[in-house]
């Protein structure tokens, strides 16, 4: 369902500036690619049919499945390639698209990856992820199999986002799910093994209080976040090895803000999409791999 105007940003998510810059974009030239992933590639291909930009889609990428019948988790089709076919359409009408994971163009985000590649933890080694919260509402469309739910789909993908961020691509995963009788995920934990000296864990769950939490351990410290995916209460603890800590202030800004001022930039051909083709297929990949792995018993190559 198209999203009008009034519907565009909810009440508090962007502010200020960043309404006024998505103002000057031509409105009625967006297609908001929001809800659950099943019904993404059909909605987009519509919009670049119609001319208007297919916007932010809410993530993920991967899982743009159709199949009337519900299937175990790992066992449904994972077509990666419609990935690339959202963004050839997009392409073709000469239009923007990108991935709402508006956790990445935050501040905190930024300077956390800053950290890291300065070395202010030495050698990463480790990333730790945690996103869970109570779903209570057994009709809930994040239980519903045809239109791709479950916790993986819903708030691990965040997890896996923070650890690509981090440590770039994995070579490998591994994933284990506890689902329900029609075969959704409610709780989901996974290693990532990006090769070399790096490894991510993470989890993630329906029936679990809520958690969102973001760890880089490194050969001299860590890096921890205790807000990173909504950063409401931004700021970055560093703990060194001798056992000191050290809270880095960044600057805060609305939820959404940083992502709609992104977007409106591209969309007036200012600057590029912060997260493009390449960054949806790592995600597609990822995701891919674990559903085969958590379905087959063994760790799957990425």
């Amino acid at each position: 369902m198209r999203r009008r105007h009034r519907r565009l940003v909810r009440p508090g998510a962007a502010r200020g500036d960043a309404l006024v810059e998505l103002a000057q974009v031509r409105l009625a030239e967006l297609e908001l690619g929001s809800g659950q992933p099943a019904v993404h590639v059909p909605r987009l291909a519509r919009a670049d049919d119609r001319g208007r930009h297919p916007g932010l889609r809410e993530r993920p990428g991967d899982g743009e499945r159709r199949q009337a019948d519900a299937e175990p988790v790992g066992q449904r089709p994972q077509p990666i390639d419609e990935v690339d076919e959202a963004f050839d359409a997009a392409e073709r009408a000469g239009l923007v698209f990108m991935e709402a994971f508006m956790w990445r163009h935050h501040p905190q985000t930024k300077r956390l990856a800053e950290l890291v590649a300065e070395g202010a933890i030495g050698e990463l080694r480790l990333i730790r992820a945690t996103f869970s919260f109570l779903l209570t509402r057994l009709d809930d469309v994040r239980l519903d199999p045809v239109l791709d739910g479950g916790a993986l789909m819903d708030v691990g993908c965040y997890c896996i986002s923070g650890a690509r961020l981090l440590a770039g691509e994995p070579d490998a995963v591994s994933g284990q799910a506890v689902t329900t009788a029609l075969g959704v995920d409610v709780r989901f934990a996974a290693t990532l093994d990006f090769g070399g000296e790096v490894l991510g864990h993470f989890d993630c769950a329906f029936d679990l209080p809520l958690r969102a939490e973001l760890t880089a351990v490194g050969s001299e410290g860590q890096l921890h976040l205790a807000d990173p995916w909504f950063a409401q209460s931004p700021g970055i603890e560093l703990h060194r090895a001798d056992g000191a800590t050290e809270r880095i202030d960044v600057p805060g800004d609305a939820r959404y803000a940083p992502q709609w001022r992104n977007f409106a930039a591209a969309v007036r051909g200012e600057e590029p999409p912060l997260l493009g083709r390449d960054d949806a297929l790592g995600q597609a990949r990822v995701l891919e791999a674990l559903y085969r792995s958590a379905t087959e018993g063994r760790a799957v190559d990425v």
